[in-house]
């Protein structure tokens, strides 16, 4: 009897390893058996694959079919393995000829009608496929998306029919039209903000360097506005952050087009678990600081959240990247984001405040603050307080400063990092900030005092080093002068 097999690709993490699909038509009974560690989404394939055969004017062989998805080791989960399934028994049974099967790739889920309907993933399984050589067929929206990969060899489908048609030489498949001009990105305006000069000047700082920011102050006073402007502070997404962002939110089937280039900004509820910050699930999933990869991941009300989901973050702010190992297999994330959080000074909110509605006792300021661990908290290198906004402020009319005018010196910064040592400041390990900080004998005499009086870590050392440096290539200083030192360590204070 016949035996035919063609290619597609499973999600593994962000990776998207090689498939086959091997279809054999053997005597006995009718039956259908798919094997190779197949989840429940995969067996049911089994119904959609016949239907949609069967409605694209094709005849279901009656015969034993054994379908097997190798590596037999690696789990297969979604509708993505429907197409390439029913055209390896399309070809066993000899109803589409086989010879050319080796030189594609398929993947999409099936309609009981025959129509492929869009895939999670498939940007990247594009990413993955593009060195393979083989051409990539793709229901058409999926085929849409995964054109933002360069050089990438993809036919759109709209349905079981046209593929075969494609196959057997009838019709061919094209090439999805290419991409248009993504928009640009559009992001709120730094200039809504009114008054709040010393916090506008940290966010400067933390955009410069994408060094990580905590505010503190009563409930109205901009922390969130602040927070929701630093994405269009920081500077434009390069083409490889662009795909590898999208590529992470493919996975859970976003729309790319209309997020194209544009810095993610996460700001997940309080109730948020562990899980739902770091990802997880028996097919492990990326969690929201992998959906900020490259971009802003802001927690308000930071006390609020369960201290065991903050502590997960310990380990992504140093490396850039979170592993989640399961009982049988790990998945592997970038989750490079800032981290951008908020919090009252006190449980009422007004600790501090000019009305003095607060009445919270000195204890329940402790507890509460205390709700915060103190590793998370030496790894923020910036405290800034926001206080209530002054009548005279708050009246204004006219707007503070705008977005594009602070992102021209944010730039500038930056491109000063990239020359000097081809990341962010923020990026750099404890041994190369103290190299490049290139501070004169008064900053390190004031730093020495700082350490001595504020009793620093050598994390919180090496993080005044690197704010200090951000600070100095806003200011286009080659060294790190003592103000600089001053400005790094009053932001550090408070930690």
């Amino acid at each position: 009897m016949g035996l035919a097999q063609t290619h597609s690709r499973a999600i593994d993490g962000l990776s998207a390893p090689a498939v086959i699909v091997e279809a054999h038509l053997g005597r006995g009974l009718p039956a259908f058996a798919l094997v190779g560690l197949p989840e429940a989404e995969v067996k049911e394939a089994r119904d959609r694959v016949r239907a949609a055969i069967l409605q694209s004017g094709f005849e279901f062989p009656q015969s034993r079919i054994t379908v097997n998805l190798a590596p037999a080791d690696l789990p297969k989960e979604s509708g993505r393995f429907d197409l390439p399934i029913a055209v390896a028994i399309l070809a066993a049974s000899g109803q589409i000829p086989g010879k050319h099967l080796e030189q594609y790739e398929f993947a999409g889920e099936l309609a009981l009608g025959g129509a492929l309907r869009p895939i999670r993933g498939a940007l990247a399984m594009v990413l993955a496929a593009r060195q393979g050589g083989r051409c990539f067929i793709l229901p058409t929206h999926s085929a849409a998306d995964a054109m933002r990969v360069d050089a990438a060899n993809i036919l759109a489908a709209e349905s079981l029919l046209a593929v075969c048609a494609h196959l057997t030489g009838h019709t061919a498949l094209h090439a999805p039209p290419p991409m248009p001009p993504a928009p640009a990105p559009h992001y709120p305006d730094l200039a809504d903000v009114k008054g709040q000069h010393g916090p506008r000047r940290a966010l400067e700082i933390a955009a410069a360097g994408q060094h990580s920011l905590l505010m503190t102050g009563p409930p109205g006073t901009g922390k969130s506005m602040l927070a929701q402007r630093l994405p269009a502070l920081l500077p434009p997404m390069t083409e490889a952050e662009a795909l590898e962002t999208a590529a992470i939110q493919s996975l859970l089937g976003a729309q790319i087009e209309s997020h194209w280039r544009q810095r993610p900004y996460r700001a997940p509820h309080h109730s948020a678990s562990a899980v739902a910050l770091v990802g997880g699930g028996s097919n492990p999933r990326p969690g929201e600081i992998s959906l900020a990869h490259h971009g802003v991941l802001f927690l308000d009300e930071l006390p609020e959240f369960d201290r065991r989901a903050l502590e997960v973050l310990r380990e992504p702010l140093e490396s850039g990247r979170i592993t989640i190992s399961r009982a049988a297999r790990q998945a592997d994330f970038p989750a490079r984001f800032m981290l951008v959080a908020a919090m009252n000074p006190c449980p009422c909110g007004y600790l501090g405040h000019p009305s003095g509605k607060c009445h919270c006792t000195p204890d329940q300021v402790s507890r509460y603050r205390a709700r915060i661990s103190g590793p998370l908290l030496d790894r923020i290198d910036l405290l800034v307080e926001v206080p209530a906004l002054p009548e005279d402020d708050m009246m204004t009319p006219g707007a503070g400063e705008a977005t594009a005018a602070v992102q021209g010196r944010v730039l500038a910064a930056y491109e000063r990092q990239l020359a000097r040592q081809g990341r962010p400041n923020s990026a750099l390990s404890g041994r190369e900030a103290e190299g490049l900080a290139e501070a004169d004998a008064a900053a390190l005499a004031l730093l020495r005092q700082a350490i001595a009086r504020l009793n620093l870590s050598a994390r919180a050392y090496h993080r005044i080093l690197k704010v200090a440096r951000t600070i100095a290539d806003l200011a286009a200083s080659a060294t790190v002068q003592s103000a600089h030192i001053a400005e790094a360590v009053h932001y550090r204070r408070g930690i």
